[in-house]
């Protein structure tokens, strides 16, 4: 992961919370932001005035994050027709898993770092499982990476940026001094996101080779994050577009 990365997540922010750190060490970090990540729900863009407005916000913020670590963002909704909003990526994910593949081919990394499959969001999840479609799709073997970012534990209890189960090939990064001070520096760039953020520790990353997922079924047995949230989005509709992809794929309809 120290050399050409890219970084796929969902959402602006998600990078410095994956692995704001590590990007400090990589010769080449290049983050794909897959959602423009503006939700369509009123509730999370009131206060900027439109969706879109909001969506252009966090874009900026992602902008300066990243500078401050002389790394490259790339936005999928760029590359899409009628872009990706927040909280749909598995809805479009024929569309997104071509996208990036082009993105890899014409970089070439050396790996691919994604959030893990945890029932936190759908659209972690979604990243998660493009990041594993198009690795094991590259013209070269291509590793894949994952980090937590945030599930429930089958208590309810919220847990952030801990693996639900482990592998025995987790490692784990401290940040010190002045790469956790760069860290903090991105942080910061997201105001918008500030109450967010709060919720995790600026100081801790865990990586390991992508877990072997069935990405035809939830994550996990018990209720997921996102559908305590109560945003109408199930484990079982997301992991059913999951599998349909696969379909698509074997099918020849992914390019």
């Amino acid at each position: 992961m120290l050399g050409t990365t890219l970084v796929l997540v969902a959402h602006p922010d998600d990078e410095v919370i994956l692995c704001g750190a590590l990007m400090q060490k990589m010769q080449r970090a290049v983050v794909v932001f897959s959602t423009d990540g503006a939700p369509r729900d009123e509730g999370f863009w009131r206060q900027y005035g439109s969706r879109q407005a909001y969506a252009e916000v966090r874009r900026q913020e992602a902008r300066q994050a990243l500078d401050a670590v002389g790394a490259c963002p790339v936005f999928l909704s760029d590359r899409v027709d009628d872009g990706i909003a927040d909280q749909e990526l598995f809805r479009r994910l024929p569309e997104a898993v071509t996208a990036v593949k082009k993105i890899v081919a014409h970089l070439g990394p050396d790996c691919i770092l994604t959030p893990a499959y945890e029932g936190g969001h759908p659209d972690h999840d979604a990243a998660c499982f493009i990041g594993w479609v198009v690795g094991r799709h590259a013209s070269l073997p291509l590793p894949v990476w994952e980090g937590p970012l945030y599930h429930r534990r089958a208590d309810g209890a919220s847990a952030p940026q801990t693996f639900p189960e482990l592998t025995g090939f987790e490692v784990e990064l401290r940040a010190e001094c002045g790469t956790l001070q760069k860290k903090i520096e991105m942080w910061r760039a997201y105001k918008s996101q500030g109450l967010v953020l709060d919720g995790f520790r600026a100081d801790l990353e865990t990586f390991r080779p992508m877990a072997a997922y069935e990405f035809s079924r939830p994550p996990l047995p018990w209720k997921l994050n996102y559908e305590q949230w109560g945003w109408g989005i199930s484990g079982a509709e997301v992991s059913a577009a999951f599998a349909a992809c696969v379909r698509g794929e074997a099918r020849g309809s992914l390019s």
